[in-house]
């Protein structure tokens, strides 16, 4: 068996927390050379049944049989914690809340008494409160403790049951268990033993044993009388079963030779917890609980506890049988995210499971039997999280809503059936390659793309990626289920002589070398390689990692990196090779870059998509067995520093969350060289550096649904934040150098190479941690990593799909959910190369070509420029200007892109525009001013752009003086006037405002509203204007606009809180302030558009109040010239108009016909809960009426006429009401 080559497992390494000090297991005390029977007997303990041994010899000495029984008991208290305590345990949770704190404390201080082994049953006392808080008697004196009853039964060096008297329900042992496991640990030789129960009844004759049973049963009569008699009347029965069996069971003497040998679990509690947490959601306690059972499943699996499947299967049970999973599937919707991560976690567990390099046949043929049946599970997830079979014929909520899923269906179905077609192909070169590379199967049936596959460069027929082979309409099999990985590695095989070697030792190597072919065993060191898909391989490393198994996934990990390496060597040698077989006219589609950030880089042929399929459309990163995570993990824990303070292995307790793992101290690493290798540089932690790189810089293509997606986003993050914590030396600086000029010389398997596909992956995260890394040692080679990476194929591909238009956002696919925050990397990208090359212009100019071609984002473009803004003006330090300049041009580029388009910082990036353009000085402004109509609106050209840059503020912010004021001021007023013709509504007011100190100017803003006031402004604006010419000093071209705003006025009889009445008192104000003839005027206008009786009788009063051209309505205009009559001292006062004369004339008349119809009108509708306000309107009529020469009697009429018109009213409803009864 493949374990056999393995090395012995090392005891797992690491210590309690600090946490829990001074609560740390204690060393084992120095002792004396063990006897020869002590040894024999420790290891016969260890591994032999004791049935076993009774079956072999006839007779044990009981001496023998004392130290078996002796040693039969756990040694390690690591193993009495696994069993008490979750591996991971939440931050904020007291350590002395766990079991095996509290048991440890319980056994400190004393609380452990009547400890005895008999055989292979421990039992005791342990003194201790309840679980809940201790109460306190009716007199105040504190609550006794309780004295719980702790029974263990163990066999060879475990614990196989336990019971305690407390009432503690629970997956783990309780504190009394764990207190009364480590009493007989630590005080093993004090512990009174005596040998199994049935040992010491052969020794007694008749007599004794009868008495000894009446003892017994006087003792304990009450629980053991009634089971006494049973078994008394069963013996005494001579064709009883009782008396068919030879022998008589005793629990004192161990476990059978054939029972199953493993440590206590309670399976109902696990099964019961795992439900609870299921059904509390996706809250947050719950899905902790759940990780840490998983973790704890990994830690029975790395000490080779068969407990680990066993906890597995009964978790995957449950969560099989969580009933979410109906609804969901019956909805067609995505289960949640937290609960697909439990999911996929679940899978990985049974894939290293499937692997593990110590599994019998058939323990793969028990496993295999159980994963096929949970496949065949209606509801088990699918191994692709966003695949969903939509429910035909359900409910839509419109047609289009029913077309558009539909549509969307059969797309995933097309694409479903095309990535399984192509995996299947996939899995048979597989198939045939491993057969004539070994004899014996190397390999499983992977579902993934292998690297070393060198890619087909097929063209596309359109701008997706196809991967088909004509079978698109074929009707699609079952999707494979959650467990068809675990199923594939079910068939995978550890017997493979040359793995077994690389497993075994680490000088295993070739003198002769292998380069003959892609697959070869060995590079051109000699050293060994392993050819297999990566996600398999980071599996199998894997699982030799959960399998306790160190060195050994050490070995692997390191020949899966070397042939990763030799792989890439190779991919990039063919690419060259085909790009230069193929005609000159076809390599003008892309242009490498000659030269490293001299321009070329920013160029167009940097970010030429190219037509040919990425060579791993399924990436690495983002890959559920997380291969390139698993392989730097296992090299990076090689290098880690050995420090006792921060134990970077697995401890007994794990207090930091798995969502809190950024606050960990930062690990410390140096530099271990590989054992055997003849490579001095070759150390694990520059393998560990290399593998994340070439990893990260893998083109892939972009996951189909959201939660791939994120799950791509989330591993690449978690990747970079591992690699930012290893400082940076010579030899990682050699390796990043290196990986850089490597990516971006590669073909199809690169994501930085000269071509990509448009919908692989974009490379802004990777690119910006190694422009970071490389800035200060290889300068031009940060910069053209940056500038290459900064593309985004996808969204130039729909910019030229749609003819070059500015709405990239209409073209985007919707499959890209993630956009957005691959839009905000490139965005921190280019922002980062900005800052750093804020000093140098030629760069800062080619970073800003770049950036203004390759971000299609106005928002993050906008971000951009406020990011170069604050570069460029530190609170501290001195200003970069050409820096500043840069800012500008961004910003400029913005307004070009959301002038024709709406966005909701608009307002915004106007205002942030303007301060640039301030703070770049004159120049800037009346660049801006001039060139307005490209950026801007004519509202903000004449808004919040002329008049922030004509603000007195911005004067003294600049020291100008007077001929740049007046040069400033003048295209200020040009602007004006320029938008004041194009948008006279809304900018009319504000041209007036900016030429008011020029008289032509002035004079030319006025005329443009009086032209446009007729057919282009409302009589909202037109009166705005008008109040303010009056106010400064124009009444009479207030007037004249106030005449055409009336002309647009119109009131109704009911409108008496129409915004338009302040207005119209103030307009008939001007007129009566200019004279009768402006009155005559403007009363025929008041006549014909209002017929609200209320407003017309106010303007009435008013107007009849004081005569014309006089103050009380109006104070007096220093451009009046031509009023009814001259202002003297002398001179007596002017006469009110008169109502019976014009022009009160027919304002009075108006507002009496206004007042007799409303009055009929409201009649119409009236009811009691109107009659006071219909008293009111009447008394103020009244009021009205007496104006007029006959205004009494015209009332009295029309009260006469109410009369008649109320009793009809009246009448009516009487009709109707009896009509209706009848």
């Amino acid at each position: 068996m493949a374990h056999d080559a393995l090395p012995p497992r090392r005891p797992p390494v690491g210590a309690l927390p600090s946490c829990c000090a001074p609560l740390r297991l204690r060393a084992p005390a120095p002792r004396n050379p063990d006897s020869l029977l002590d040894i024999t007997a420790k290891k016969v303990a260890e591994t032999v049944p004791f049935a076993r041994i009774e079956e072999r010899y006839n007779r044990i000495p009981e001496p023998v049989q004392r130290r078996i029984v002796f040693w039969s008991f756990p040694r390690n208290e690591r193993d009495i914690c696994m069993y008490s305590s979750l591996s991971r345990v939440q931050s904020n949770q007291e350590p002395g809340s766990l079991a095996f704190c509290k048991g440890m404390k319980l056994l400190e201080t004393g609380c452990v008494d009547n400890v005895l082994q008999v055989g292979f049953h421990l039992s005791g006392v342990v003194t201790a409160h309840r679980n809940s808080p201790p109460a306190s008697l009716p007199c105040g004196a504190p609550e006794p403790p309780h004295k719980f009853k702790v029974s263990v039964s163990f066999d060879r060096c475990k614990i196989t049951s336990v019971t305690c008297t407390c009432d503690t329900r629970d997956i783990f042992w309780c504190q009394h268990v764990v207190a009364l496991s480590l009493y007989r640990i630590r005080n093993a030789e004090s512990v009174r033993l005596r040998v199994p129960i049935s040992e010491t009844l052969l020794q007694m004759d008749r007599q004794q044993l009868q008495k000894f049973v009446q003892y017994l049963i006087a003792e304990h009569h009450t629980e053991v009388l009634p089971t006494a008699q049973k078994l008394a009347d069963e013996i005494l029965q001579q064709r009883s079963e009782i008396n068919q069996i030879a022998g008589a069971p005793d629990p004192t003497a161990g476990a059978a030779a054939d029972d199953a040998h493993s440590w206590h679990l309670d399976e109902t509690q696990v099964c019961e917890q795992v439900r609870s947490y299921l059904a509390q959601g996706a809250y947050y306690n719950a899905n902790k609980q759940l990780n840490s059972l998983f973790s704890k499943v990994r830690e029975m699996l790395r000490a080779q506890d068969s407990n680990g499947a066993r906890m597995l299967t009964l978790i995957t049970e449950q969560f099989l049988g969580d009933p979410r999973l109906v609804l969901w599937k019956s909805q067609g919707t995505a289960m949640t995210d937290k609960c697909r991560q439990l999911w996929d976690q679940l899978g990985s567990l049974w894939v290293c499971i499937a692997l593990s390099p110590g599994c019998t046949q058939q323990d793969k043929n028990q496993w295999k039997a159980l994963l096929e049946k949970w496949v065949r599970i209606d509801v088990c997830p699918p191994e692709d999280p966003d695949f969903r079979v939509q429910q035909v014929g359900g409910h839509r909520d419109s047609y289009s809503n029913r077309d558009r899923d539909r549509d969307r269906y059969w797309h995933e179905r097309d694409r479903y059936s095309e990535r399984r077609d192509r995996r299947e192909r996939d899995r048979e070169r597989d198939r045939d390659r491993n057969r004539s590379y070994s004899s014996s199967d190397t390999s499983s049936d992977s579902d993934e793309d292998e690297q070393q596959q060198q890619p087909s460069y097929t063209q596309r027929g359109n701008k997706r990626l196809r991967f088909s082979n004509g079978k698109n309409q074929s009707k699609p099999s079952l999707p494979r289920t959650i467990f068809h990985r675990a199923l594939d590695a079910v068939n995978m095989s550890w017997d493979n002589m040359h793995l077994k070697n690389i497993l075994s030792s680490d000088t295993y190597c070739s003198h002769v070398p292998d380069n003959s072919s892609l697959n070869g065993s060995f590079n051109s060191q000699g050293q060994p390689l392993w050819h297999e898909s990566i996600p398999w391989c980071a599996a199998r490393v894997d699982s030799l990692r959960s399998h306790g198994h160190a060195e050994a996934a050490l070995r692997l990990a390191v020949s899966v990196v070397r042939t990763m390496k030799q792989q890439q060597l190779q991919a990039q040698r063919q690419w060259h090779e085909s790009q230069q077989q193929q005609p000159s006219t076809s390599g003008s589609q892309s242009k490498p870059c000659v030269s490293r950030c001299q321009g070329s880089c920013g160029s167009n042929s940097c970010s030429t998509t190219s037509t040919k399929a990425p060579a791993n459309p399924d990436g690495w990163v983002g890959h559920p067995l997380d291969p390139i995570g698993c392989l730097f993990d296992t090299l990076a824990d090689a290098s880690t520093v050995p420090d006792d303070q921060r134990p970077r292995t697995p401890s007994y307790l794990d207090f930091v969350s798995m969502d809190e793992q950024l606050n960990n101290l930062r690990p410390r690493y140096h530099h271990v060289p590989v054992v055997g290798s003849r490579d001095r540089s070759e150390t694990y932690l520059t393998l560990a550096f290399e593998i994340a790189l070439i990893g990260l810089g893998q083109q892939r293509v972009m996951p189909v649904g959201l939660y791939a997606q994120e799950k791509a986003c989330k591993q690449e993050d978690r990747l970079i934040a591992k690699l930012q914590e290893i400082e940076l030396d010579n030899s990682l600086v050699a390796v990043l150098r290196r990986q850089a000029i490597i990516l971006l010389e590669g073909g199809p398997t690169s994501g930085l190479g000269i071509g990509i596909h448009p919908e692989s992956i974009p490379m802004h995260t990777f690119a910006r941690f190694l422009f970071l890394s490389l800035l200060n040692f290889y300068p031009d080679l940060a910069y053209e990593v940056g500038l290459r990476a900064m593309r985004l194929p996808l969204l130039e591909e729909a910019d030229e799909s749609q003819g070059g238009s500015s709405g990239a956002a209409a073209g985007r696919p919707p499959r890209w959910f993630t956009l957005g925050h691959i839009e905000s990397q490139q965005c921190a990208l280019s922002s980062t190369m900005l800052s750093a090359a804020k000093g140098e212009v030629m760069r800062l100019r080619t970073v800003l070509e770049s950036s203004q071609r390759h971000i299609h984002s106005s928002s993050h473009l906008f971000k951009l420029a406020q990011d170069a803004f604050r570069f460029a003006t530190p609170e501290s330090g001195p200003r970069h200007p050409t820096l500043l300049s840069v800012a500008f041009e961004l910003g400029l580029q913005v307004m070009r892109m959301t002038l024709s388009s709406l966005n909701w910082r608009r307002r915004e990036m106007v205002r942030w525009l303007v301060t640039c353009a301030v703070e770049l000085g004159l120049d800037a402004l009346v660049s801006l001013m001039q060139n307005w109509f490209q950026f801007f609106t004519a509202t903000e050209a004449a808004g919040p752009v002329a008049t922030t840059i004509m603000s007195r503020g911005t004067m003294v912010r600049l020291q100008l003086s007077f001929p740049q004021q007046e040069e400033l001021s003048g295209c200020a007023r040009t602007l004006a006037l320029q938008c004041a013709t194009k948008d006279p509504p809304n900018c009319a007011l504000n041209a007036l405002t900016l030429c008011e100190n020029e008289a032509l100017a002035f004079e030319t803003a006025y005329q443009i509203v009086v032209d446009a006031a007729s057919h282009i402004m409302t009589s909202s604006q037109l009166f705005t204007i008008a109040r303010y010419m009056e106010h400064r000093g124009y009444p009479t071209r207030a007037y004249k606009l106030a005449m055409l705003a009336m002309k647009n006025v119109h009131l109704a009889y009911n409108q008496d809180t129409h915004p338009a009445i302040n207005d119209i008192h103030w307009a008939m104000a001007l007129a009566h302030s200019l004279g009768k003839t402006e009155l005559g005027h403007m009363v025929p206008l008041l006549v014909k558009n209002v017929q609200c009786a209320t407003v017309l009788s106010d303007v009435l009063r008013r107007c009849g109040a004081s005569a014309p051209g006089g103050p009380p309505l109006a104070g007096p205009h220093p451009d009046v010239k031509h009023g009814p009559h001259r202002r003297g001292c002398s001179a007596p006062g002017p006469k009110p108009l008169s109502f019976d004369r014009p022009p009160l004339r027919p304002l009075l008349e108006a507002a009496v016909a206004a007042y007799i119809n409303t009055t009929h009108s409201r009649l119409t509708h009236i009811s009691p809960r109107h009659y006071a306000d219909f008293i009111d309107f009447l008394g103020r009529a009244r009021d009205t009426f007496a104006l007029a020469h006959d205004g009494h009697s015209q009332f009295a009429q029309l009260i006469e006429n109410m009369k008649i018109v109320f009793v009809q009213i009246k009448m009516q409803k009487m009709a109707f009401n009896f009509q209706y009864t009848n």
